[in-house]
């Protein structure tokens, strides 16, 4: 896996790299990005009173990692042997974590329009899943690994209480649009912008949808910073990615002006000059919602 590395792929191609797992009869995916290796389960040291997804902790190449046991996540049986077993270390959000799971299986290049956002009916409030990709007759599901995260330790996400330590604080009525693909993510964001004193924000799923807006509004007037003053944006959506978007933004003269920050999981120092390449005015690691609000002061006051 850390060979794979050295193929990343271009940014702003709205392609990306999905590493398949199972976890008992059914396969699941995850973006090679956030794959650090994958490695053999090794012993386990338990953590009494640790949270019932933990499997306990393991030291690798110095650093102790949390192992998180998947089929207890999702709730589905491992079917598989220990031989079979895997555990896929990653890293994002700053933090490294283990996930524990029945198999890897290989490698899929695929682009994100083959991504289609679960339906609400199915999805339900509590599903991990942000992304079915269809392939023949099968499915694969790619998981929201920060809700995982985040689920096992709260404090570990955003906190509107980090933006209150900013204090009273009185800002334009200038226009934000918030490209993020996840509803909590969404709920969030537009509860710590608000108390930021950022009030006038629209909010879409993805980059196509979001660029549809901003073309909409070429039409109306070509110089479309009379009604939007920032892009703030993800990078792993549906449709289209947060590179995309932004090689997109910056690469189209009537909106090449609009200051876009990228706000992702996916922010290391391996991976920045990927936004860098795209044109992106800065870029933010989730959960870092103090320094997301302390960059849109820089390039929107």
């Amino acid at each position: 896996m850390n060979d794979h590395k050295g193929i990343l792929l271009e940014s702003g191609t709205n392609e990306l790299e999905i590493v398949e797992f199972q976890v008992g009869s059914n396969r699941f995916g995850i973006n090679v990005i956030k794959v650090k290796e994958i490695i053999q389960p090794i012993p386990v040291t338990f953590i009494p009173l640790a949270h019932p997804h933990v499997e306990g902790i393991i030291q690798l190449r110095g650093d102790v990692l949390p192992v998180i046991n998947m089929s207890k996540v999702l709730g589905l049986p491992m079917q598989s042997t220990t031989e079979q077993q895997k555990y896929v270390v990653a890293e994002f959000n700053k933090q490294k974590a283990v996930f524990h799971v029945d198999n890897v299986t290989q490698i899929h290049r695929i682009s994100w329009d083959q991504i289609e956002k679960p339906g609400s009916l199915y999805q339900g409030g509590s599903s991990h899943v942000i992304g079915v990709i269809k392939r023949d007759e099968d499915m694969l599901l790619l998981l929201d690994f920060e809700r995982i995260i985040v689920d096992i330790n709260p404090e570990s996400g955003m906190s509107i209480d980090s933006v209150k330590k900013l204090g009273p604080r009185e800002r334009s009525n200038k226009k934000i649009v918030i490209a993020e693909d996840s509803p909590l993510l969404r709920k969030l964001l537009h509860d710590t912008m608000h108390e930021a004193g950022y009030v006038n924000l629209e909010f879409f799923e993805n980059g196509k949808d979001t660029l549809a807006y901003l073309e909409e509004l070429e039409k109306v007037s070509p110089d479309v910073s009379e009604h939007v003053q920032m892009i703030v944006t993800d990078i792993e959506m549906p449709q289209m990615d947060g590179h995309a978007l932004t090689k997109s933004i910056k690469t189209n003269s009537n909106l090449a002006k609009l200051p876009v920050v990228i706000f992702s999981s996916l922010i290391t120092d391996d991976l920045r000059h990927k936004g860098d390449l795209v044109g992106a005015e800065d870029q933010v690691s989730k959960p870092e919602i103090t320094e997301l609000v302390l960059k849109i002061d820089k390039y929107i006051l």
